[in-house]
């Protein structure tokens, strides 16, 4: 060995005592960072302002991760949760012919539930439009409308958990700024995302970033106004 150098694997590769130091303090440093479940997340758009600062995001969703099979880490600082809506949305069953599945939906809420209660984090919500999910859930701890934190649309949902609620930015559509040329069914005065294709997408340059292959996709997108709300209540 020359004097500040080790060789290490059977390449013979030879490294510096101070890269050596470098990468024990990267694992330190990666190591100590709170560590974020975003279940049923989708494309992370709640999860985002968490990942952008830094924090240890680990997206649990489909195709990659299934909440119905997945042990949590040790060390969770912090859990979101989006279960699918399908069988909870007042709108599906009236856009297609079928009956609601309730069990099927609960199924995977329970699994955010077991996730949660196993993880034991310091902060965890839950979200779904508001519909049948409070039957099941009780009430919530809030509701709000993406509009309330600058997005210009509405989509009213609910949180459970137990997290700070982020404070409201706007208590009146009209002061909400950067409308959008969206569409409003006739009688409307708001959009209403529920209502919008993924090819709205270019009208709403906030989720520029974002690559939904489906209309479903696109409107499970957290609005990015209410994630950065929620991000600086919760850190």
């Amino acid at each position: 060995m020359r004097q500040g150098y080790i060789t290490l694997s059977r390449k013979g590769r030879r490294y510096s005592m101070s890269d050596i130091t470098l990468a024990l303090l990267g694992d330190h440093e990666a190591a100590q960072r709170p560590i974020i479940l975003d279940l049923c997340g989708g494309s992370g758009s709640w999860s985002k302002p968490y990942k952008e600062a830094g924090y240890d995001v680990r997206l649990i969703t489909l195709p990659d991760y299934d909440v119905l099979a997945y042990t949590p880490p040790e060390n969770v600082y912090g859990v979101l949760a989006a279960p699918p809506c399908t069988e909870f949305s007042v709108l599906n069953c009236k856009a297609e012919p079928r009956h609601r599945k309730p069990q099927e939906g609960l199924k995977i809420v329970n699994a955010c539930l077991r996730i949660i209660k196993q993880c034991n984090p310091i902060w965890w919500a839950m979200e779904n439009p508001v519909g049948y999910l409070r039957k099941y859930m009780g009430p919530s701890r809030m509701t709000f409308q993406p509009w309330e934190y600058g997005d210009p649309w509405t989509k009213r949902t609910d949180l459970w958990g137990t997290f700070t609620p982020p404070p409201k930015v706007y208590k009146h559509w009209e002061d909400v700024p950067n409308k959008l040329p969206l569409y409003t069914r006739p009688g409307r005065g708001k959009p209403n995302f529920a209502y919008l294709h993924k090819s709205a997408q270019k009208l709403i340059p906030q989720l520029a970033w974002a690559h939904p292959e489906t209309d479903a996709d696109f409107r499970a997108i957290t609005p990015p106004g209410f994630a950065k709300a929620f991000f600086e209540a919760n850190r």
